[in-house]
C-alpha cells in the first residue's frame, strides 16, 4: 500500500480508502450483515487501508455504528476517518448551520469517538458552499478549536461548486467526484494542491459502471433505477469505448481507479466493497497503473466524446 497527504493534522492516508454505504443496513444499496461489514474493515485494515469514509445518513446510522464497533478494536492512530453532516440519520436533509454540532455529537456516539479527522457537508446546494455568506465556517473552526475535529471540508460534484468553496472558505478537504466518464472536478486540482487541501475521490467507479460488467440490456432495480433506458444504452457505448481505448474488454476496475490515483492531487480514493472479492479487486488497482499515454487519451475521450453529454448521476 502507498499513502499520501491528506491534511496538516492527519497521518498520510492509504491510497486506496474504504466508502462504508454498504456497511449499514440500507433500502437504496446492496447492505451487507454485521460479520461481513467486520470481514471486510479487518481485511482492508489487513491490506493496509486506512482510511474510512461515512455519514449518518448510510444506513440511517448504521454505517457509523458498525464502523465504530469495528474500529474500537484498533489503536485510535491507526486510521483516519471522515463523515458528514447534512444528510440526517432520519434520511431527510437539513444543512442549517444550527444542527452541525448536534449532527456531529450523533456521528462520535455512533462512531464511539471523540474526535474524527475530517467532517465534510455533504452535497449542500451551492449557496452553502460561499464562506462569505454563511456561518457554517465559524462554527466548524470552533469544533477543531474544541478538539472534536481536524479539519472540515465538503463532497461536491463540480469543478464551480469546488472553485467557490476554495475561494471563499479555510476547509482543507474536499470529497470529489471523479471518474473517467466525470473529470470537471480536475480542473481544481492545481489550486487545491495550492491551497494544501486533501482530495477524497468518490464514486470512482460510476456507481458500477466503470466496473465493466453492466451493459445495454442491464435492469436496476436499487437506486440505480434512476436511469431511463437510454441513459443506460448511453453508458454502455461510452464503457465499450472505454474499454476499446484500454484494450482491455473484461474487468476495467483497476484501470479505472488508477486513473483517478494518476493525479497528485488525490489523495486517496473510496471505492465501496459489498464483499471481499470487490475489496481485493479493488486494491489489485495499485497492481496495475494507468500508463501516461493511456490517461491521455482517456482525457482526451471525455472533452470530445463524453463532456457534452451532461451524464446524469
Amino acid at each position: 500500500m502507498n499513502y499520501r497527504k491528506f491534511t496538516k493534522n492527519t497521518q498520510n492516508v492509504s491510497e486506496i480508502g474504504l466508502g462504508t454505504w454498504q456497511l449499514g443496513n440500507d433500502f437504496c444499496w446492496k447492505s451487507v450483515s454485521e460479520i461481513e461489514a467486520e470481514n471486510i474493515v479487518e481485511k482492508s485494515f489487513e491490506a493496509g487501508i486506512n482510511f474510512f469514509d461515512t455519514a449518518p445518513n448510510y444506513g440511517l446510522g448504521t454505517s457509523e455504528e458498525r464502523l465504530g464497533k469495528i474500529l474500537k478494536k484498533h489503536s485510535r492512530d491507526s486510521f483516519v476517518i471522515n463523515t458528514k453532516f447534512g444528510h440526517t440519520v432520519l434520511g431527510t436533509t437539513d444543512f442549517g448551520s444550527e444542527t452541525i454540532r448536534k449532527s456531529l455529537e450523533g456521528s462520535l456516539k455512533r462512531l464511539q469517538m471523540d474526535c474524527v479527522d475530517s467532517l465534510i457537508i455533504h452535497n449542500p446546494p451551492i449557496h452553502f458552499l460561499d464562506g462569505n455568506q454563511n456561518d457554517h465556517y465559524e462554527i466548524l473552526e470552533r469544533l477543531i478549536e474544541e478538539g472534536k475535529i481536524k479539519s472540515y471540508g465538503a463532497s461536491l460534484d463540480t469543478y464551480q461548486e469546488m472553485k467557490l468553496f476554495l475561494e471563499t472558505t479555510n476547509a482543507k478537504v474536499i470529497e470529489a467526484f471523479f471518474n473517467i466518464f466525470h473529470q470537471d472536478a480536475s480542473n481544481a486540482f492545481d489550486t487545491a494542491q495550492q491551497k494544501e487541501v486533501g482530495i477524497i475521490v468518490k464514486i470512482p467507479l460510476d456507481s458500477g459502471w466503470l466496473s465493466g460488467k453492466y451493459h445495454a440490456e442491464s435492469v436496476f432495480t436499487d437506486i440505480r433505477n434512476r436511469w431511463s433506458r437510454k441513459d443506460i444504452q448511453t453508458r454502455a457505448n461510452l464503457v465499450e469505448r472505454v474499454k476499446n481505448i484500454l484494450n482491455c474488454f473484461d474487468n476495467i476496475v483497476q484501470k479505472a481507479i488508477s486513473f483517478c490515483l494518476s493525479y497528485e492531487a488525490v489523495s486517496t480514493v473510496i471505492p465501496g466493497a459489498v464483499n471481499i472479492e470487490q475489496l481485493e479487486s479493488n486494491l489489485k488497482s495499485l497492481e496495475i497503473p494507468i500508463t501516461n499515454d493511456e490517461r491521455l487519451k482517456l482525457e482526451v475521450f471525455y472533452l470530445n466524446e463524453v463532456k457534452n453529454l451532461q451524464l446524469p448521476w
